[in-house]
């Protein structure tokens, strides 16, 4: 005879994809993830007997009856990270911001408590990295002092919670998850079930905490994805990623969920040795500031999330026929700038198969939105005729296998950005929509097409050094439609 009631049956079950599995392993079956199976347990239900309902400890009310004034943004004082938040910081809510070692999150939180302390509000972070006389001596460099803001250094997250109670504040920072730890859950520091363990319990005691807002500091893989189990992004509130190349100054803050704002924002910042400054108007950081126009440089607007930015590229094309040509790329998607020349040759006859290539952004910017292809296929071409597209000209458009031009999202956005910035003509998809005022807009419908742009509004380097003319390379020309490189004899057999 069967017992009535419930009992717990425990099973395994991976962080990653939720595969289960009757017994522990060390990778999942499933996805191949090291460290992700973890024990839980299962309720199940004995004898067939039906469930019997609980009475709810507070009623549900109406929609329009939930006082919105505890979900307020409340603006943290950096103008770049309240674009990517919404607004703010909004109270009870999580935030987890990840990034690489080194690439300024502690600087950026800093600001945003010392920001924060400014408007009368007092914030409390705690760092389990660092000594309180080390995030003092930053501090002081960054000139973030206030006495608004505590400080303290700890790893056990029990204490975290009582230093909260204590302190009272508004804001805490938790710099980082991975450093803290509780004695109710077996794991090492750091480990998939003490990452778990900390931030469920840093979330549970915000959610019913009076109306404090924290942000947690997360680390990232070599992959660039948030260290720990993936459940992690889903206990929090918001998501942030960020960005930096160690070798510039520039920096970003991108948002990659937020539940209560757009997800696809970006801030900009610039990171240097007494702290960091938000960028409100980062485009001229992408154009190289030169007097005069040059060959093969092309100008482009990208999205960056809702974000239009102006970005430059550069191409040089060797002189010399080798027999194994080199491909070399920088800040752009290397597989869709190899497609973008083979398009060159084969729909517009520019024989590039035996020249080196090289390709490159200016400012460090990375530009992987297919949008950029038609800047860089002229960027190609104007260095392989020798010709300077004018500066006052943009080029967006994404070019297809065929040769064809196609149209790409969000073209009102950036040729009003492009237009703001003095841009007087933009060589973009046919059909792409009317340009705002001030603008005039060169339509194309293919590469030849855009190509044939380059040759009427193109002009020869106001200046050549000696070297470069003693060997002169072959001009473009439009033959049928195509565009050739070469003698006039050799482009009529084309």
């Amino acid at each position: 005879m069967a017992r009535s009631g419930s009992k717990a049956r425990p099973q395994y079950r991976c962080s990653e994809c939720q595969h289960v599995t009757a017994k522990w392993v060390g990778r999942c079956p499933e996805c191949g993830t090291w460290g992700a199976v973890d024990e839980v347990a299962v309720l199940t239900s004995l004898g067939g007997r039906a469930q019997r309902p609980v009475a709810p400890s507070s009623a549900a009310v109406p929609i329009s009856a939930v006082d919105a004034d505890h979900t307020r943004h409340l603006a943290t004082g950096v103008p770049e990270l309240d674009r990517v938040l919404g607004g703010g910081i909004v109270s009870g809510s999580v935030t987890l911001l990840a990034g690489e070692p080194g690439v300024g999150k502690s600087t950026l939180l800093l600001e945003v408590v010392h920001r924060w302390a400014q408007a009368g509000r007092r914030a409390l972070y705690i760092s389990g990295e660092e000594s309180a006389g080390q995030i003092r001596m930053r501090a002081e460099r960054t000139g973030c002092t206030h006495d608004q803001v505590y400080l303290a250094s700890e790893s056990d997250v029990h204490t975290v919670l009582g230093h909260i109670e204590q302190v009272r504040p508004s804001l805490v920072v938790v710099d980082s998850v991975q450093t803290l730890s509780t004695t109710d859950t077996d794991g090492v520091t750091g480990g998939v079930t003490q990452v778990r363990a900390v931030t469920t319990a840093l979330t549970g005691f915000a959610k019913s905490g009076p109306g404090v807002a924290m942000v947690i500091v997360g680390h990232v893989t070599k992959d660039g994805a948030i260290a720990g189990p993936r459940a992690l992004e889903h206990l929090v509130d918001v998501v942030l990623h960020f960005e930096g190349d160690r070798n510039t100054t520039l920096r970003m803050v991108r948002g990659v969920k937020n539940r209560f704002g757009a997800a696809d924002e970006v801030g900009c910042f610039v990171l240097h040795d007494n702290g960091i400054e938000c960028v409100a108007d980062p485009s001229g950081l992408f154009l190289d500031q030169r007097g005069e126009a040059v060959p093969g440089t092309a100008v482009t607007v990208t999205l960056d999330g809702k974000r239009p930015l102006i970005g430059e590229i550069q191409a040089l094309i060797g002189r010399d026929e080798v027999p194994s040509p080199r491909r070399a790329v920088s800040g752009l998607d290397q597989a869709r700038a190899a497609m973008t020349a083979a398009v060159l040759q084969a729909r517009a006859g520019l024989k590039l198969g035996r020249n080196d290539i090289y390709l490159s952004t200016v400012g460090g910017m990375r530009l992987t939105d297919p949008s950029s292809d038609l800047a860089v296929a002229l960027a190609m071409a104007s260095a392989y005729a020798d010709l300077c597209l004018p500066t006052s000209t943009v080029v967006i458009g994404e070019v297809g296998l065929a040769g064809d031009l196609r149209r790409v999202t969000g073209m009102d956005r950036r040729l009003a950005e492009a237009a703001r910035l003095g841009f007087t003509s933009a060589i973009i998809p046919k059909g792409a929509g009317p340009a705002p005022r001030g603008i005039k807009a060169l339509e194309a419908a293919t590469i030849g097409e855009a190509l044939r742009i380059l040759l009427r509004i193109a002009a020869p380097p106001a200046s050549t050094p000696p070297e470069v003319k003693a060997a002169p390379r072959p001009g473009l020309t439009l033959v049928d439609g195509r565009a050739g490189g070469g003698p006039a004899e050799e482009n009529e057999r084309l």
